[in-house]
């Protein structure tokens, strides 16, 4: 979820729980080592521990096609202590694809052996290989063919979104068909895809025979979900719950982004947030025409001065709610 899924959303995220691990934002490898630096700039996490602030592992994500380049690379990434290499074989971005990356490989069965097979040799056995793809690039017929493939080479673990290339993110995921796929390898399988709400990922199971998840713009949306399909919450975040989230996101956004990307990152998130909550539709019109920090920063401590008057019971449930709205 390259340029929405990054560090600062992840450590906000990962706060409310129920989430087991992440995977960072596709790192692009062409034909250079990348030196250390770049690693940690792109998944800070690899220097406190190769966690989120709140413990939570995040495995690094590798892209490209040059086993032999994507080897190096992992095994530098590698040093720096991650849980786990992971490789990405599901990019559906045409820019990506056009440079032989992502689900572009999906036709490529042979590739993806060589690639995962090489990786696996370069990062060390206590550390964990593993892989996302779609169902394929144009159509599904070898997505077994290219599942077979991962596991021969040595991944542990592989993310199927059930979708192919040509599908993007339309409606519906096709969730029978990683049971299919899981009819075919031993391999550890986790299903992706179309997951908004416990219902969803219910059906999800049901369907694919896989009781691990990977939620993506779902969670985004709703950032309880993977603490409510857990059982840990019973009914989705508040709006009064999640205003601090983004609060805290804001904060972060303005410590590590630089000033012209600060306005547009939330925005981005409000936008998502309108799915699961009707006051995140008001927020955004009301964000929407910022561009300056400074108008955010105002707004927002407007936000969070009604949401403190409501706790404190100076203020009407049905005014706070107003005022948050706003």
């Amino acid at each position: 979820m390259e340029g929405l899924l990054d560090f600062v959303l992840r450590d906000v995220l990962t706060r409310v729980g129920g989430v087991e691990r992440c995977v960072s934002e596709f790192i692009r490898i062409t034909d250079t080592l990348l030196p250390e630096r770049v690693f940690e700039r792109l998944v800070p996490e690899l220097t406190q521990g190769g966690n989120t602030a709140t413990g939570v592992p995040v495995r690094p994500q590798l892209l490209g096609s040059d086993p032999a380049c994507l080897a190096d690379n992992a095994a530098r990434l590698a040093s720096l202590g991650p849980h786990g290499v992971d490789l990405n074989f599901g990019c559906p971005s045409q820019v990506v694809n056009r440079h032989r990356g992502g689900a572009a490989l999906l036709d490529e069965p042979e590739l993806l052996f060589r690639i995962v097979s090489a990786v696996r040799r370069a990062v060390p056995a206590q550390q964990a290989v593993s892989a996302k793809m779609r169902l394929g690039l144009h159509d599904d017929t070898r997505a077994e063919a290219c599942a077979l493939a991962i596991e021969a080479g040595g991944a542990s673990e592989l993310v199927v979104h059930a979708r192919t290339k040509l599908d993007g993110y339309r409606p519906p995921a096709y969730w029978e068909r990683v049971d299919d796929i899981r009819q075919v390898v031993k391999l550890s399988l986790v299903a992706n895809g179309e997951i908004w709400t416990v219902a969803d990922a219910l059906a999800c199971r049901a369907a694919s025979g896989c009781h691990a998840l990977m939620l993506g713009r779902g969670m985004v949306a709703n950032p309880g979900l993977a603490l409510e399909i857990r059982g840990g919450q019973t009914q989705p975040l508040s709006w009064a719950q999640v205003l601090p989230l983004i609060a805290d996101f804001w904060h972060l956004v303005g410590q590590h982004l630089r000033v012209d990307q600060r306005t547009g990152r939330l925005k981005q998130w409000l936008n998502l947030l309108r799915r699961a909550y009707p006051q995140a539709q008001q927020a955004f019109e009301a964000v929407k025409t910022y561009h300056r920090p400074a108008d955010v920063d105002a707004w927002l401590a407007f936000q969070m001065a009604g949401l403190e008057s409501c706790v404190s019971g100076t203020m009407s449930p049905g005014s706070a709610a107003q005022e948050a709205a706003r």
